[in-house]
């Protein structure tokens, strides 16, 4: 089992680093929005957007200044997400803590996410580089119009791979690809040499988003999160996608019929879930994983060897071997 302290083993300072810039940075006058902060920080969840930058950074010059901050500003702006979708989701719990918007109220949630993209954009302007403001307001809107199409797609019960690709390809791979984009124009990569790994962090974040979304099929403490949430939220993953495809199976009509319902009971998400797993939801989710991942090799087999490349695939096989 890959752990995350072996990809961290190189970045370690400069990701300790990273985060004393956050801290600085969100640092305010407002004793209310300290205590927030301080409290929402002392849990950094798995940091991986940060790790990213960085190894980015690394692969293309070198970790400075510039790779820091824009690393910083990666982070907070992902941070800043999440706080706002547990608003939209009215989650309760999030790394195993309360949510911001449970132990305080909806109003103060937001306008602490608003308060981390102000910091985003704040330590975006430290590295003085037109380009990576650009692609910071180019994730900015992607992040909102991925939870927008989440949310048409759920109410238009559009249940295709397809829609599901492009739905994952805006919500969660465009913050991959940024992170990548961002490291290196920082170090001071031209565009031309960053594409291929952009490539890379698409499929990552895809192979991310699906492995995310198998953890819904089952109820496991260790997650922390409902069988079936998605489904209660209107969200047809792909193992589900996958299961309804296959439209010989004597169940297909009635299963369609309740990933259709605007409203499902406990009992019928228990049997959208257990009609996925009986008939290869979950087998086709990580055979999908494992052809992105074998294509994310072949990407990163275009640059030299190096361990920073070692990291980048080492990163991949702990997506898809991480269990929470």
């Amino acid at each position: 089992m890959i752990k995350l302290e072996d990809i961290q083993h190189s970045i370690g300072p400069d990701l300790a680093t990273l985060n004393a810039i956050i801290e600085k940075t969100l640092h305010s006058s407002s004793p209310l929005m300290n205590q927030i902060v301080s409290n929402y920080l002392k849990v950094k969840g798995k940091q991986l957007r940060p790790i990213l930058v960085l190894l980015s950074g690394q692969l293309f010059g070198g970790v400075n200044s510039s790779v820091l901050h824009a690393g910083a500003a990666i982070e907070m702006l992902h941070n800043a997400s999440l706080i706002h979708d547990d608003v939209i989701d009215r989650s309760k719990e999030r790394r195993g803590i309360d949510t911001i918007n449970s132990t305080w109220d909806n109003h103060i949630a937001v306008l602490v996410g608003d308060f981390f993209v102000s910091g985003a954009l704040a330590c975006a302007t430290h590295t003085s580089s037109v380009e990576i403001l650009n692609t910071m307001a180019r994730l900015g809107a992607d992040l909102a119009l991925g939870e927008i199409d989440q949310f048409d797609n759920a109410r238009n019960h559009s249940i295709t791979e397809a829609h599901y690709f492009d739905i994952i390809s805006h919500k969660t791979a465009s913050l991959f690809t940024s992170c990548v984009a961002v490291g290196g124009l920082a170090a001071g990569a031209a565009q031309a040499q960053i594409e291929p790994l952009k490539r890379y962090a698409q499929l990552l974040g895809m192979c991310f988003q699906i492995k995310d979304d198998t953890f819904d099929y089952f109820n496991d403490p260790v997650i922390g999160k409902p069988t079936g949430n998605d489904l209660r939220e209107g969200k047809v993953t792909l193992p589900l996608i996958y299961a309804l495809s296959q439209t010989g199976l004597p169940e297909h009509d009635d299963m369609l019929a309740l990933a259709h319902k605007s409203e499902l009971s406990t009992a019928e998400i228990d049997r959208l879930i257990e009609f996925a797993k009986q008939n290869g939801g979950i087998e086709y989710a990580y055979s999908t994983m494992e052809r992105l991942r074998l294509e994310a090799d072949k990407v990163l087999n275009s640059y030299e060897p190096c361990e920073t490349i070692d990291a980048f695939k080492l990163i991949f096989r702990y997506i898809i071997e991480r269990k929470k």
